[in-house]
Protein backbone atom coordinates (compact mmCIF):
# COMPACT_ATOMS: atom_id res chain seq x y z
CA UNK A 1 0.00 0.00 0.00
CA UNK A 2 1.44 3.43 -0.96
CA UNK A 3 2.52 5.82 1.64
CA UNK A 4 0.90 9.32 0.92
CA UNK A 5 1.61 12.51 2.74
CA UNK A 6 -0.67 15.94 2.74
CA UNK A 7 2.11 18.71 3.38
CA UNK A 8 0.38 22.10 3.81
CA UNK A 9 2.63 23.83 1.24
CA UNK A 10 0.70 22.92 -1.53
CA UNK A 11 -1.88 25.03 -0.20
CA UNK A 12 0.19 28.46 -0.12
CA UNK A 13 -0.59 29.32 -3.83
CA UNK A 14 -4.12 29.90 -3.11
CA UNK A 15 -4.33 29.84 0.41
CA UNK A 16 -2.35 33.21 1.03
CA UNK A 17 -4.72 34.98 -1.68
CA UNK A 18 -7.46 33.82 -0.18
CA UNK A 19 -7.28 34.56 3.43
CA UNK A 20 -5.84 38.02 2.15
CA UNK A 21 -8.89 38.74 0.23
CA UNK A 22 -11.53 37.46 3.09
CA UNK A 23 -9.93 39.63 5.38
CA UNK A 24 -9.35 42.87 3.76
CA UNK A 25 -12.82 42.54 2.58
CA UNK A 26 -14.14 41.79 6.00
CA UNK A 27 -12.07 44.66 7.72
CA UNK A 28 -12.15 47.13 4.53
CA UNK A 29 -16.00 46.81 4.22
CA UNK A 30 -17.49 46.79 7.73
CA UNK A 31 -14.43 49.89 8.70
CA UNK A 32 -16.17 51.76 5.92
CA UNK A 33 -19.13 50.76 6.91
CA UNK A 34 -18.85 51.97 10.84
CA UNK A 35 -17.09 55.03 9.59
CA UNK A 36 -19.75 56.33 7.21
CA UNK A 37 -22.28 55.20 9.85
CA UNK A 38 -20.58 57.23 12.79
CA UNK A 39 -20.67 60.00 10.53
CA UNK A 40 -24.63 60.21 10.71
CA UNK A 41 -25.01 59.05 7.04
CA UNK A 42 -28.15 57.04 6.27
CA UNK A 43 -28.37 53.82 5.84
CA UNK A 44 -29.32 53.75 2.02
CA UNK A 45 -26.06 55.82 1.68
CA UNK A 46 -23.85 53.74 3.91
CA UNK A 47 -25.16 50.61 1.60
CA UNK A 48 -24.25 52.34 -1.43
CA UNK A 49 -21.05 53.05 0.39
CA UNK A 50 -20.28 49.26 1.52
CA UNK A 51 -21.29 48.20 -2.08
CA UNK A 52 -19.37 50.46 -4.00
CA UNK A 53 -16.24 49.46 -1.51
CA UNK A 54 -17.01 45.34 -2.42
CA UNK A 55 -16.61 46.18 -6.12
CA UNK A 56 -13.74 48.07 -5.78
CA UNK A 57 -12.00 46.25 -3.26
CA UNK A 58 -12.45 42.89 -5.49
CA UNK A 59 -11.00 44.40 -8.44
CA UNK A 60 -8.53 46.05 -6.62
CA UNK A 61 -7.29 42.87 -4.97
CA UNK A 62 -7.53 40.92 -8.11
CA UNK A 63 -5.07 43.45 -10.18
CA UNK A 64 -2.88 43.95 -7.20
CA UNK A 65 -2.23 40.19 -6.36
CA UNK A 66 -1.64 39.55 -9.96
CA UNK A 67 0.56 42.27 -10.83
CA UNK A 68 2.85 41.27 -7.84
CA UNK A 69 2.52 37.55 -8.05
CA UNK A 70 3.30 37.92 -11.99
CA UNK A 71 6.51 39.85 -10.94
CA UNK A 72 7.41 36.92 -8.64
CA UNK A 73 6.85 34.38 -11.68
CA UNK A 74 9.23 37.16 -13.79
CA UNK A 75 11.73 36.76 -11.31
CA UNK A 76 11.21 32.78 -11.57
CA UNK A 77 12.07 33.08 -15.14
CA UNK A 78 14.82 34.97 -14.90
CA UNK A 79 16.76 33.18 -12.88
CA UNK A 80 16.04 29.89 -14.67
CA UNK A 81 16.84 31.44 -17.76
CA UNK A 82 20.18 32.40 -15.83
CA UNK A 83 20.66 28.73 -14.93
CA UNK A 84 19.96 27.41 -18.26
CA UNK A 85 22.56 29.56 -20.06
CA UNK A 86 25.04 28.59 -17.25
CA UNK A 87 24.30 25.33 -17.91
CA UNK A 88 24.60 25.58 -21.80
CA UNK A 89 28.46 27.42 -21.46
CA UNK A 90 29.99 24.77 -18.64
CA UNK A 91 28.10 21.84 -17.37
CA UNK A 92 31.05 20.82 -15.55
CA UNK A 93 30.99 23.66 -13.38
CA UNK A 94 27.64 23.38 -12.63
CA UNK A 95 27.61 19.55 -11.85
CA UNK A 96 30.22 20.95 -9.25
CA UNK A 97 28.24 23.00 -8.03
CA UNK A 98 25.45 20.46 -7.37
CA UNK A 99 27.52 18.43 -5.84
CA UNK A 100 28.71 20.97 -3.14
CA UNK A 101 24.87 21.33 -2.47
CA UNK A 102 24.45 17.86 -1.31
CA UNK A 103 27.53 17.92 0.51
CA UNK A 104 26.54 21.02 2.38
CA UNK A 105 23.44 19.27 3.12
CA UNK A 106 25.18 16.32 5.29
CA UNK A 107 26.13 13.46 1.80
CA UNK A 108 29.89 12.19 1.26
CA UNK A 109 31.63 13.51 -0.96
CA UNK A 110 31.51 10.69 -3.64
CA UNK A 111 27.90 10.31 -3.22
CA UNK A 112 26.78 13.57 -3.74
CA UNK A 113 29.19 13.76 -6.62
CA UNK A 114 27.46 10.38 -8.03
CA UNK A 115 23.64 12.01 -7.07
CA UNK A 116 24.43 15.21 -8.77
CA UNK A 117 25.89 13.50 -11.76
CA UNK A 118 22.35 11.49 -12.21
CA UNK A 119 19.72 14.28 -11.13
CA UNK A 120 22.16 16.35 -14.11
CA UNK A 121 21.53 13.22 -16.62
CA UNK A 122 17.47 13.19 -15.28
CA UNK A 123 16.66 16.92 -15.70
CA UNK A 124 19.58 19.52 -15.14
CA UNK A 125 17.56 22.56 -14.50
CA UNK A 126 15.62 21.10 -12.49
CA UNK A 127 17.51 19.79 -10.26
CA UNK A 128 18.88 23.86 -10.26
CA UNK A 129 15.87 25.08 -9.98
CA UNK A 130 14.93 22.69 -6.95
CA UNK A 131 18.24 22.34 -4.76
CA UNK A 132 19.92 25.40 -5.76
CA UNK A 133 17.45 28.48 -6.57
CA UNK A 134 14.95 26.78 -4.08
CA UNK A 135 12.14 26.73 -6.67
CA UNK A 136 9.20 23.94 -6.76
CA UNK A 137 6.33 23.15 -8.74
CA UNK A 138 4.20 23.35 -5.10
CA UNK A 139 4.84 26.92 -4.65
CA UNK A 140 5.68 28.44 -8.29
CA UNK A 141 3.89 31.47 -8.57
CA UNK A 142 0.36 31.44 -10.36
CA UNK A 143 -0.46 35.05 -10.93
CA UNK A 144 -4.37 34.17 -12.37
CA UNK A 145 -5.03 31.77 -9.19
CA UNK A 146 -4.01 33.84 -6.39
CA UNK A 147 -6.09 36.59 -8.65
CA UNK A 148 -9.06 35.16 -8.75
CA UNK A 149 -9.00 33.71 -5.12
CA UNK A 150 -8.37 37.31 -3.60
CA UNK A 151 -11.01 38.64 -5.23
CA UNK A 152 -13.80 35.89 -4.84
CA UNK A 153 -12.56 35.66 -1.47
CA UNK A 154 -12.87 39.89 -0.98
CA UNK A 155 -16.04 39.86 -2.20
CA UNK A 156 -17.48 36.73 0.01
CA UNK A 157 -15.84 38.65 3.36
CA UNK A 158 -17.39 42.21 2.02
CA UNK A 159 -20.69 40.87 1.65
CA UNK A 160 -20.98 40.16 5.11
CA UNK A 161 -20.78 43.24 6.98
CA UNK A 162 -23.15 44.43 3.92
CA UNK A 163 -26.15 41.74 4.72
CA UNK A 164 -25.43 42.74 8.17
CA UNK A 165 -26.77 46.16 7.46
CA UNK A 166 -29.52 44.77 5.10
CA UNK A 167 -30.61 42.14 7.89
CA UNK A 168 -30.36 44.67 10.48
CA UNK A 169 -33.90 45.68 12.75
CA UNK A 170 -33.41 48.64 15.42
CA UNK A 171 -30.10 47.73 16.97
CA UNK A 172 -27.24 50.53 16.15
CA UNK A 173 -25.78 49.79 13.24
CA UNK A 174 -22.21 50.28 14.06
CA UNK A 175 -21.94 48.60 17.13
CA UNK A 176 -23.87 46.00 15.58
CA UNK A 177 -21.58 45.84 12.22
CA UNK A 178 -18.60 45.62 14.32
CA UNK A 179 -19.52 42.88 16.47
CA UNK A 180 -20.77 40.74 13.62
CA UNK A 181 -17.22 41.43 11.57
CA UNK A 182 -15.02 40.60 14.76
CA UNK A 183 -17.01 37.43 15.13
CA UNK A 184 -16.29 36.64 11.26
CA UNK A 185 -12.80 37.40 11.88
CA UNK A 186 -12.22 35.24 15.01
CA UNK A 187 -13.54 32.45 12.81
CA UNK A 188 -11.79 33.27 9.39
CA UNK A 189 -8.49 33.18 11.41
CA UNK A 190 -8.74 30.50 13.17
CA UNK A 191 -9.89 28.27 10.11
CA UNK A 192 -6.98 30.02 8.42
CA UNK A 193 -4.62 28.99 11.02
CA UNK A 194 -5.42 25.57 11.29
CA UNK A 195 -5.32 24.96 7.24
CA UNK A 196 -1.73 26.38 7.51
CA UNK A 197 -0.85 24.15 10.83
CA UNK A 198 -0.76 27.09 13.38
CA UNK A 199 -2.59 27.66 16.38
CA UNK A 200 -6.25 28.56 15.77
CA UNK A 201 -6.59 30.62 18.76
CA UNK A 202 -3.79 32.65 17.75
CA UNK A 203 -4.67 32.99 14.13
CA UNK A 204 -8.17 34.62 15.51
CA UNK A 205 -6.43 36.82 18.30
CA UNK A 206 -4.08 38.82 15.96
CA UNK A 207 -7.00 38.93 12.93
CA UNK A 208 -9.32 40.37 15.57
CA UNK A 209 -7.19 42.80 16.83
CA UNK A 210 -6.20 44.41 13.88
CA UNK A 211 -9.54 44.24 12.49
CA UNK A 212 -10.92 45.75 15.96
CA UNK A 213 -8.33 48.63 15.44
CA UNK A 214 -9.11 49.39 12.14
CA UNK A 215 -12.99 50.14 12.98
CA UNK A 216 -12.20 51.78 15.85
CA UNK A 217 -9.75 54.30 13.64
CA UNK A 218 -12.62 54.52 10.85
CA UNK A 219 -15.40 55.24 13.67
CA UNK A 220 -13.81 57.77 14.99
CA UNK A 221 -12.79 59.48 12.10
CA UNK A 222 -16.20 59.28 11.07
CA UNK A 223 -17.53 60.45 14.07
CA UNK A 224 -15.10 63.56 14.09
CA UNK A 225 -15.61 64.47 10.05
CA UNK A 226 -19.65 64.15 10.91
CA UNK A 227 -19.55 66.66 13.89
CA UNK A 228 -17.56 68.80 12.00
CA UNK A 229 -20.03 69.03 8.69
CA UNK A 230 -23.01 68.66 10.89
Amino acid sequence: MRHREVHRTERIGWLRAAVLGANDGIVSTASLIVGVAAAGALTENILLSGVAGLVAGAFSMAAGEYVSVSSQADTERADLAVERTELEADPAAEERELAAIYVRRGLEPSLAQTVAQQLTAHDALGAHARDEIGFSDKTAARPLQAALSSAATFAVGAALPLLTVMLRRQIPLAPLVSVVSLICLAALGAIAARAGGASASVGAARVTFWGAVAMAATAAVGALFGTAVG
